[in-house]
């Protein structure tokens, strides 16, 4: 019955309903999507950053990465993935690029379209590559004072 629920809600909030349009990987069951289903509550940009705080505890950059990227939005007011203004390839709260990061994230178990997929993915990237792929950004967040820059 659980992973029937955390299935029913993956493809009411993540993969399935915000990018069926846009991603290959649309409806893909992840192992991701079916640990933290409480996740997909997070309504407002507040309840988004305090589970950023929790998630980034360690690497408090990415809260700030976070709130240059998305204001802290997974999902617009519609329920659908934000999308980026300037890349549209660039998803989520953390802005992931499903063009040039998509397919290892699949790979990985992680769907960027739900908040801890994204979240679990800038983990990963962090780890790799540091702030790198938030570069772009990095005028907005690099003077925040956030501690643990890789």
């Amino acid at each position: 019955i659980a992973t029937g629920a955390a299935f029913l809600m993956s493809s009411l909030y993540g993969a399935g309903q915000a990018n069926a349009q846009t991603s290959s990987m649309a409806g893909a069951q992840t192992a991701t999507s079916a640990v933290a289903p409480i996740a997909r509550n997070l309504t407002n940009a507040k309840q988004v950053e305090t589970y950023l705080r929790r998630e980034f505890a360690d690497r408090p950059i990415l809260v700030e990465v976070a709130r240059c990227e998305s204001t802290f939005r997974q999902f617009d007011e519609n329920g659908i993935v934000i999308r980026g203004k300037v890349n549209r390839g660039d998803v989520g709260v953390m802005q992931i690029n499903e063009k040039y990061h998509g397919e290892s994230a699949d790979k990985l178990g992680h769907d960027i379209y739900s908040i801890e997929g994204n979240v679990a993915f800038a983990k990963h990237l962090f780890e790799r590559f540091g702030t790198s792929p938030w570069s772009a950004s990095s005028k907005c967040w690099s003077n925040s004072g956030a501690l643990a820059r890789k």
